[in-house]
Order: C-alpha cells, then structure tokens, then sequence
C-alpha cells in the first residue's frame, strides 16, 4: 500500500485528465471529475461513472445536472507498491470513466485493454 494526501491524488487525477487528447476533452459535456477517499458502495471500487452517457442523449436532454466520474484514492492506493504504480492505476481508471462517459461499456474496455 501507497500512502498519497488527498492533494496529492487529485494533482495525479489532474494530470491524468490532462494527458488526454485535447480532442476528446473539447468533446466532453456536462461532467464533473470528483475524487473522494472510498466508494459508499464498498471497498475495491476505483472509480464510477454515473450519468447519461453522450451516446444515449437527445432531445430531451438538457437542464440536467452534470454527470459524475468519481475516482476513489484509498483503493487505488491500496492496491499499488509504488507511486508509479498509483499514477498508472489513476490514468487507467480515469480512461475507463471517460470511457462510460462515451458510452463505450466495460466489455469493450476489456477488449481495448483498458478493463
């Protein structure tokens, strides 16, 4: 297990966003990037995406409040050695939210390496 502060995490979760194409932020709409110590739904979760992904809204959609990707640091600490390994763990689950964000399903993901 890794011990990272909080600042610290979000500052590797920053970065993580930050390292993504600028095409496919530009891309991003109504979604916000949270970072919380553990999931309410019990431990081992790294991350969550909740919301309506882009690819299932329409018309209908529109004054609704933003989608979530929450990344859990305890977890994600939990299960690496090293702070190299934390920040691989970050961007791996940082992707992967996004990646719901797209609509894109954790099946894919898994054939995308990306699971």
């Amino acid at each position: 297990m890794v011990t990272i502060s909080p600042e610290r995490f979000e500052a590797l979760v920053v970065a993580a966003l930050d390292s993504l194409p600028p095409e496919l932020g530009r891309q991003m709409r109504n979604v916000a990037v949270l970072v919380e110590d553990e999931s309410p739904e019990g431990p081992g979760l790294l991350g969550r995406y909740e919301g309506v992904p882009l690819t299932e809204r329409g018309d209908w959609y529109s004054g609704v409040l933003p989608d979530r990707i929450t990344i859990y640091r305890m977890p994600i600490c939990a299960m690496s050695d090293s702070e190299d390994e934390v920040v691989r763990e970050v961007r791996i689950t940082v992707v992967h939210e996004i990646a719901h964000h797209f609509g894109i399903d954790d099946a894919r993901l898994h054939e995308l390496g990306w699971g």
